[in-house]
Parts: structure tokens; sequence; C-alpha cells
């Protein structure tokens, strides 16, 4: 039996677990930097800065979808799906649906006029899932991005 909700502090850590085991899958086994206390400051401080359900299987935390605002110049309002993760050993058992499920469900209340995410080219089984939502998956653009040490050399070159 499976069950989504929105995480708690105490769901943290294994969030965390989960976000490493996509970092893996994603071939930057090295690339996560944050801590289970910094998702705990950042999403459940004053001002949380994201959004988070899970989906448990028999009370154990399978998957995750975080989400965040943004805000689009041409639309508004608009949410941000970072990660939509489902363990290895629950994947092609729906959990996938269910969670996106919920994103779309709390975009609607939210009254937001998209909801935008990445995904690798080469993750064909995450691009077909999407389309098969309904989504649209965008080939012509790039993602641009400034790592820490990017900025940093930014900065230093102003």
């Amino acid at each position: 039996m499976s069950q989504t909700r929105l995480a708690t502090k105490d769901d943290m850590p294994r969030v965390f677990e989960l976000i490493k085991e996509l970092a893996v899958f994603e071939k930057e086994p090295d690339a996560v930097i944050i801590t289970p206390e910094q998702l705990i400051k950042d999403g459940f401080g004053e001002q949380p800065k994201f959004v988070c359900f899970v989906i448990e299987v028999d009370g154990r935390i399978e998957g995750i979808a975080m989400i965040y605002p943004r805000y689009s110049t041409w639309k508004g309002e608009v949410i941000h799906l970072e990660d939509l993760i489902v363990s290895q050993a629950c994947r092609g058992k729906g959990l996938g649906t269910l969670l996106l499920d919920e994103v779309v469900k709390y975009g609607k209340q939210k009254g937001v006029k998209r909801i935008s995410w990445d995904v690798l080219d080469w993750n064909e089984p995450a691009i077909k899932f999407y389309e098969q939502k309904g989504a649209n998956v965008m080939r012509d653009w790039d993602i641009v991005q400034m790592d820490e040490a990017a900025i940093d050399n930014y900065i230093a070159n102003i």
C-alpha cells in the first residue's frame, strides 16, 4: 500500500538518501553537498525554500518530489520541480505518477501558470514518462548554470 503526503523534518534523512541515490544514477555521486540538517533548515524554517512530497510503501519512503516557487516574466507564478525521485527498488510501480499527481494538484491549487523541470537527455525512460503525462520536453533549450566556483571566479573578475 502506498501513500503520498507532505514531508516532515523527520523525513529528511531518508529524503537525503534518495537524493544521493539519484546522484549515483545521474553519474555524479560526489556532487551532493547538501546535508539532512541543511534540508531541515531550508525546508522547515520561517520561510521554507521548498515543498517536498514523499510517497511511502509499507511505511518506508520510496520516493520524493521536491518543488519550489519561481517567477516567469512571460507567465507569472510558476513552480519548478527540482527532483522527482523513486528508489531504484520501486521504479515501474506507479509511484512516480502518484508523486507527479501531487505536484500538479498542488500547482493547480496555487494557481500557477506553469510547472517546469529538467531531465537529462539520455534518460529516455523519464522523457517517455513525462511525455506520456502531457509534458512538453523542450529539446531545443540548454540548461545554463554557474556553480559556486564559477560564481566566485565571476565576482573576482568584475
